[in-house]
This record gives C-alpha cells, sequence and structure tokens, in this order.
C-alpha cells in the first residue's frame, strides 16, 4: 500500500525528533490497517491465485497468515516513513524553504526511496502471508520453515522485483500530492488529520485499480511453484499467460477487495499517521 505525508509545519532539517516520530507514528498505523483489514487481503490473494479463489480456501481460515502481517507491519510502516521523510528532508521538500515547483517531484522521489527500502521487510513477510493464505490448512511457521528448506533465504525474496515495479509504479502520489497541493493552498494552512484521511482514502483507491495487473503478477511470482516458469519472476511473462487464461478479468481479479483495503486502508493510515505524529512532537 502507498500512502503518502507531508511532514507539515515542522522543518524536517531543524527537527531532531521527527526520525523517531516517524517510526513510531508509521508503524503504529501500518499495524492498525493491516490487522483491521486483514480479511480483504486474503479474499484479494486467493481470487488471484492461479487454483482460484475456492481450492485456495474460499471463506475458510480468512485470517490464515496474519502472524506474518503482524510481524512485518510495523517494521514495514516505520521503514517507509523514516526513509522518506529523511529522503525528503535532503530533497529540500518541506520546511519553510522548499520550492513550490519542484516539491512534488521530491515528494515523488522520496516516496519511491521508501518502498524500495520497505520491500527489504515487507517481501519476506508477504511470501510467508500470501502461500499460507492460499493454503489456510497449513500455518506461517510450517510455511516460514517450507520455503527456507525448499528455497534457502532467496525464497523469502521471490517477487522483490514485482512488488517493488508494483509500489513505485502506482499514481497514488500524484493524485495525493494534487489533494495536498490544492487543499492546503486553498484553506492557507496545512491539512487537518481527518482531511490528510480523505486524500488517502481517494488516492488509494485509483492507484489500487490502476496497479491491479502488477499485483496479481506478484501474487502469481509468490505463490508459484518452485522451478517453474513464473517463479522465475518475468513479469511480461506471467501477464500473458494470465491474459490467454483468463482474459482482462484475470488482470484485474481481486481488484474490487484491493480497492477497498487500500482506500479504507489509506484512510486510517494518513489519520492515524498525522494524529500520532503531531501528538509526539
Amino acid at each position: 500500500m502507498i500512502v503518502f505525508v507531508q511532514s507539515g509545519s515542522c522543518n524536517v532539517c531543524h527537527d531532531v525528533r521527527l526520525p523517531g516520530a516517524c517510526l513510531q507514528a508509521g508503524g503504529c498505523a501500518g499495524m492498525c490497517v493491516d490487522l483491521t483489514l486483514f480479511p480483504l487481503d486474503t479474499i484479494k490473494t486467493r481470487l488471484q491465485s492461479q487454483q482460484g479463489f475456492h481450492k485456495a480456501g474460499g471463506f475458510r481460515g480468512i485470517y490464515a497468515g496474519v502472524p506474518s502481517a503482524a510481524v512485518g507491519s510495523f517494521p514495514n510502516a516505520a521503514a517507509f516513513f523514516v526513509t522518506y521523510e529523511c529522503t525528503k528532508s535532503l530533497l529540500g521538500a518541506s520546511g519553510a524553504f522548499a520550492a513550490p515547483r519542484t516539491a512534488p517531484v521530491s515528494h515523488m522521489l522520496a516516496a519511491s526511496l521508501g518502498e524500495i527500502v520497505a520491500c527489504l521487510i515487507r517481501v519476506p513477510t508477504e511470501v510467508v502471508k500470501q502461500r499460507t493464505q492460499a493454503s489456510p490448512s497449513s500455518t506461517t511457521y510450517n510455511m516460514l520453515l517450507a520455503t527456507l528448506r525448499e528455497e534457502g533465504v532467496r525464497g523469502l525474496y521471490r517477487g522483490y522485483g514485482s512488488t517493488v515495479l508494483r509500489e513505485v509504479s502506482s499514481v497514488s502520489h500524484i493524485y495525493l500530492m494534487l489533494c495536498f497541493t490544492l487543499w492546503s493552498k486553498r484553506q492557507g494552512h496545512t491539512l487537518h488529520s481527518w482531511q490528510s484521511a480523505v486524500c488517502g482514502a481517494f488516492a488509494g483507491a485509483v492507484a489500487a485499480f490502476v496497479t491491479t495487473p502488477l499485483d496479481v503478477a506478484k501474487t502469481r511470482i509468490m505463490l508459484a511453484k518452485a522451478g517453474s516458469a513464473t517463479a522465475g519472476g518475468n513479469i511480461p511473462t506471467v501477464l500473458c499467460d494470465v491474459w490467454r487464461s483468463k482474459g482482462l478479468p484475470g488482470l484485474f481479479a481481486g481488484s474490487v477487495p484491493r480497492m477497498a483495503f487500500i482506500s479504507v486502508g489509506g484512510f486510517i493510515f494518513l489519520g492515524a499517521y498525522e494524529k500520532v505524529r503531531h501528538t509526539l512532537l
């Protein structure tokens, strides 16, 4: 999920409390979203799996894989926001001296770097989580051991490239930055927590739909049997296979629960992040 915030009235370059506040706020907000909306993520994974929704478990074991999500949620979200805020500071995208014309580009670059760093934590937990979601009879611990036994640590990073591509190519930052810029300018001050949350929900829904094909490819790559062509991680090949077998609906499988997860999650995430961060500063 990609959601971004402005640093508000705080000057990132001069406030040494910000990295710690970002870490705590981002981590808490991320855990809140991932655990609350986990059933939607399970449904999405099973809709996108090669064996189909019912064979992957249907509505049974809807919380299968939740331990993996719980373990990775806080450090994943914290890594993103710390990287995002620090990079944004270095690029001069925040504070009183930020250049209005270059700020959106700086925000996008900072967010992209944040996603690349966060994926180092996200992908291993995502691999274990999705494999458990598609095999509800197994447990998170057993799935982790099976992955390490068959593929080693490298198996935990299968799908890293497709995950990064999905996140970085998301258009949510464009829509969200437009929301922030236009709304803040109209008000003459930075956005309130609830306004940040509305921007997050809107941007998340648009980004979720547009990037669903990449998410389908990522899911197929992570769930594929070791040694198969799909497991090789060639995204165009995977998408072509999905197109040939299931057509356009296959490329957008799981788009509804994905949009619901990210839009509602964006609302909760941004609102919680801004609220916690301003409380800590």
